[in-house]
């Protein structure tokens, strides 16, 4: 990939199955051995005509595609229009609108949205390490995303009152580690002392310093074994090394993105884009981590493998009879 750096580059470059087939070996198995997903033999051979390969194990399935066992799977659509979809997801700062990936690629709007989610489905990073360490500064705070009712029209506002759950917010919480300027970010349900402090004792190291705002649902954290300091936002905002500007900055690109690219997100869906939002975030260029473009797609790519997203996951209708 240190070839490729650019959009067009990358474009042309996978317009040849040829180049898809040899990036998709490279990414998913690193000795270039492929092995049949199904029974994990390296006993398979090409079959050029067809573009598939055939495993020579006894098992129902024989013949499968590179997009079998990752997220592409079951996908009528080509790798030529996955890889660039990927690539866009990735670089695009504010993200992607599946209108436009869908006048990009050519692909209808539907295909295009369930593209980009199974995409952000291979960006969650699965990582049992915890933030920090013995006097590492973590920043820690939540928001809440949702409809703003004094931004509408009058009549939508009245509507919204009427309605079930009208106007309720989704609180999200993050948390910022600053050495190394990794966040860590999720829905939760509610911003309660039990939940945050949940998070924090499964996120964050013993000995850490946390650094948060005035909630009362941070209270007591010392008695956790965290070094705990607070900033009151009534009267300040940074009081020497307290306080949760870094966290907020997150905050700050996140609710841009959603706001100004996807507009409406439904509450369902919002982990999803958090975890878009997160791994933008962590894989940025930095001075002393200068990554580009080609490593960001290479890192989502090489994350396709073992994940799986259907579509009746995706609209909660798993289990719902077929018509």
């Amino acid at each position: 990939m240190d070839a490729i750096k650019t959009l067009q580059q990358a474009i042309i470059h996978f317009s040849d199955p040829e180049n898809c087939r040899k990036f998709m070996i490279e990414v998913r198995w690193l000795d270039g051995v492929v092995r049949c997903p199904y029974c994990n033999s390296d006993k398979v051979t090409y079959l050029a005509k067809a573009k598939v390969y055939r495993c020579y194990r006894n098992h129902p399935k024989q013949k499968f595609s590179l997009k079998v066992g990752t997220v592409f799977e079951d996908s009528a659509v080509g790798l030529e229009k996955w890889l660039p979809a990927v690539w866009l997801l990735c670089n695009s700062k504010n993200g992607i609108s599946s209108y436009e990936l869908s006048r990009a690629i050519g692909v209808t709007q539907k295909s295009a949205w369930f593209m980009l989610h199974r995409i952000r489905e291979a960006m969650k990073t699965q990582t049992f390490m915890k933030l920090g360490g013995i006097g590492s500064p973590i920043e820690v705070d939540e928001t809440f995303i949702g409809p703003k009712p004094q931004k509408m029209h009058r009549e939508k506002r009245l509507a919204l009152k009427t309605a079930e759950k009208a106007g309720k917010k989704v609180a999200v919480m993050g948390m910022l580690e600053r050495d190394s300027r990794q966040v860590r970010a999720k829905v939760i349900p509610n911003v309660k002392r039990e939940v945050l402090q949940r998070e924090i004792l499964n996120e964050i190291e013993h000995g850490a310093k946390v650094y948060t705002d005035g909630w009362v649902g941070y209270d007591h954290l010392a008695a956790r074994n965290y070094i705990h300091a607070t900033v009151n936002h009534i009267e300040e905002y940074v009081r020497g090394e307290v306080h949760t500007q870094g966290i907020e900055n997150f905050w700050s690109l996140l609710k841009r993105t959603l706001g100004g690219t996807y507009v409406a997100v439904e509450p369902f869906h919002l982990d999803r884009y958090v975890t878009e939002q997160v791994f933008r975030f962590n894989n940025r260029a930095t001075r002393d981590n200068p990554l580009t473009d080609g490593d960001r797609f290479a890192l989502a790519v090489s994350q396709v493998a073992g994940k799986r997203l259907t579509y009746n996951d995706l609209t909660g209708k798993v289990g719902a009879s077929s018509f």
